[in-house]
């Protein structure tokens, strides 16, 4: 509890411990809250949960409780599943993908992700999830980073087809992004530009918490 107290003054660090994919993973009192942290950036909680909360509210809450499957690719501490649950009062389903188990154990642990009765953890990389899942998803949450670095593939056609069909009929794909630099900004624009806007309505909700640039896609037939 003094911890929590004293952290609206300053940040108090309480787990760090080394991971080769996330180069290092953090837990901190922050502001009178717990959050998940790599190296250079915050991954669940704190600034992560408002921006992706920004977007769901984009969606509408009241779409995302009639929904009966949920996607989120990089689950990290969890943040957006507890506020699917906790405030949107989702009843559904959801699978979520992870590629690095250290960060699944440190949610559990910190988070109590595991308690979470309608949530299914797969230890995967998201690619190859993607290619071998046969179900279809109302909404698919894409959050996917290596501390600061987005991989390639996120923006490579044959990764966003494959999440194109898998999105069932009038169903979302949330995308957080991150932009550092113009060439980053570039990178989106041409992602919008050269989606499918006949079938697919796409819109970006810029400099979300300075760095970050939602991308919400609705899929129109």
């Amino acid at each position: 509890m003094l911890k929590r107290i004293f952290s609206y003054l300053i940040p108090i660090t309480i787990y760090k411990k080394k991971s080769s994919l996330s180069k290092s993973i953090e837990i901190t009192w922050a502001n009178g809250e717990l959050v998940l942290d790599s190296e250079n950036t915050n991954y669940s909680y704190g600034s992560l949960q408002r921006i992706l909360r920004i977007g769901l509210k984009n969606i509408g809450f009241e779409k995302i409780t009639k929904m009966d499957h949920i996607l989120v690719l990089g689950v990290a501490g969890g943040s957006v599943i507890k506020t699917l649950i906790d405030e949107i009062h989702y009843k559904g389903k959801i699978t979520g993908v992870e590629i690095d188990p250290e960060i699944i154990h440190v949610a559990n642990q910190y988070f109590h992700l595991s308690d979470v009765r309608q949530l299914n953890i797969v230890l995967d990389d998201a690619f190859e999830f993607v290619l071998k899942t046969k179900d279809k998803y109302d909404l698919i949450i894409i959050d996917i980073f290596q501390d600061t670095t987005m991989p390639n593939f996120l923006f490579e056609s044959f990764f966003i087809n494959r999440i194109c069909f898998l999105l069932k009929s009038k169903g979302f794909i949330l995308f957080n992004t991150m932009l550092l630099d113009e060439k980053q900004n570039l990178r989106n624009k041409k992602y919008i530009t050269d989606f499918d806007q006949k079938n697919y309505s796409i819109k970006s909700i810029p400099r979300v918490e300075k760095h970050n640039e939602l991308i919400v896609i609705e899929k129109l037939t």
